[in-house]
């Protein structure tokens, strides 16, 4: 009987401790809200709540203070369309911001590099002055090449009708080609000297209103060639 009454004693015992804390957890303060949510549905009614407004999430919702000022402004949550959309005008808005802050950068290294337009026109020649070593090179070679013609084509008028000899025939050839490289090699140092002072000119163009004020990053993008090699 002992056993059994002391049975009985613990499990009251147990539903009386249970009991407590569920009113315990009654009697707990429910926590305030964050703030009062606002928006306006599809309908044009106005819903007010103390959490986010499930019907107002493509929409726009409003967090007042128990004062009725305005706490925070709770964006629409977007569609994956949308949000790709915003993802791709953010990607894009950055791109051009950096290459607003490269092109004031490229602005400014110019006009450090070139103080004045003397120190361009030395730059400029600089840059020529090696093409031009390049194609007196070239000149001197076909000079040369042409010499070496003159010997061979006396030799080749005695087999005037008939096969040149092969070691002739070689030397003629290898002349041909050595004379058509010069002359390729000629006509694209000649054009690098044409693209070099285009170069040269836009970037002068670009100084000149650098130098006169305006505002780096503000001219547009070089419209010129690559820079000399």
């Amino acid at each position: 009987m002992k056993v059994g009454q002391g049975g009985e004693g613990w499990r009251g015992a147990f539903a009386l401790a249970v009991l407590a804390a569920a009113v315990g957890a009654l009697a707990q303060p429910r926590p305030t809200p964050s703030g009062i949510y606002t928006c306006v549905d599809d309908k044009g009614k106005r819903i007010t709540s103390d959490r986010p407004i499930p019907e107002c999430t493509a929409k726009e919702q409003r967090v007042l203070n128990k004062d009725g000022s305005l706490k925070a402004v709770h964006p629409p949550t977007l569609t994956a369309d949308e949000r790709s959309e915003k993802e791709a005008k953010e990607k894009k808005e950055a791109e051009a911001r950096a290459a607003q802050a490269d092109a004031v950068r490229r602005d400014r290294n110019l006009k450090a590099r070139y103080p004045s337009e003397e120190s361009h026109a030395k730059a400029r020649e600089a840059a020529l002055d090696s093409v031009r070593l390049a194609i007196k090179n070239s000149e001197q070679r076909l000079k040369d090449l042409t010499a070496e013609r003159k010997p061979l084509l006396d030799e080749a008028e005695f087999y005037v009708g008939k096969p040149l000899p092969a070691k002739l025939r070689q030397a003629i050839d290898a002349n041909d080609a050595a004379t058509e490289a010069q002359r390729s090699s000629m006509a694209n140092q000649q054009a690098e000297m044409v693209r070099i002072n285009k170069f040269y000119d836009s970037e002068l163009d670009r100084l000149r209103r650098l130098w006169a004020g305006a505002q780096p990053g503000t001219l547009g993008p070089l419209d010129a060639p690559v820079a000399p090699r």
